[in-house]
């Protein structure tokens, strides 16, 4: 692979999107390609993150075992994405589990090699916390959110996110079942059913063989942005 391919993968608020190509291309010969399998387990919670990972093939499901013992799903990663990178960072255990949900490559940097890549390449560090920096500003936001809104304009903001932008027949990046998307929208499967009854009558989003389109963009934003 070549840095300009890299690059082109990586997504715009990766936290090596910034990266020149000479960074890049020292990332590629320090890292080293991983393929995995449907099902399996890319990130174990708890585990020791001596290591991160560059998605650049497939999709990935990231996800946390709450002290109650539900699983908590907490993204959808797509190629371009950077995982693993908190443990990497401070040191500390894994925060979360990341399970490939299709056939999955990636390119995986360890902690020396990270350290070895940021002695070469003085001002890459501060960069990067830059794009930390804003992502816990989107993350907080998101928080924020989550906890304001009812579960309709959740449910609503939950779907955008999914959504593939200028993507025909308003499909999502992944057709996930009913209870998968409550896993991610925190919400009831009951709960997702009744709303999404509701929108496919009124005409803002279709299902059908459980997979579900959006119909109606600037509606469903509307929804999304409302009140709680």
């Amino acid at each position: 692979m070549k840095a300009e391919e890299l690059a082109n993968i990586l997504a715009e608020h990766s936290l090596f999107a910034d990266c020149d190509e000479a960074e890049l291309a020292d990332i590629i010969l320090r890292g080293h390609f991983v393929q995995y399998e449907k099902g399996d387990e890319m990130i174990m919670q708890g585990d020791p993150g001596n290591s991160l990972l560059i998605l650049l093939s497939g999709n990935a499901r990231t996800s946390m075992i709450a002290s109650n013992g539900h699983e908590i799903v907490l993204d959808y990663a797509e190629p371009g994405q950077v995982l693993g990178e908190i443990a990497l960072l401070d040191g500390g255990d894994r925060t979360a589990s990341v399970t490939a949900i299709e056939p999955t490559t990636a390119l995986t940097i360890t902690r020396s090699a990270f350290e070895e890549i940021l002695q070469k390449h003085k001002n890459m560090a501060l960069r990067l916390l830059k794009v930390m920096a804003t992502r816990i500003r989107t993350a907080n936001t998101m928080i924020e959110g989550d906890r304001a809104y009812t579960s309709g304009p959740r449910l609503a903001r939950y779907l955008l996110r999914l959504s593939v932008v200028g993507a025909e027949e308003g499909r999502l990046k992944l057709d996930l079942s009913q209870s998968e998307l409550g896993n991610f929208a925190g919400m009831s499967r009951e709960h997702i059913n009744r709303q999404l009854s509701a929108w496919s009558e009124d005409g803002i989003v279709s299902v059908e063989s459980g997979k579900v389109r959006i119909l109606n963009h600037a509606t469903l934003s509307n929804i999304a942005n409302a009140d709680s």
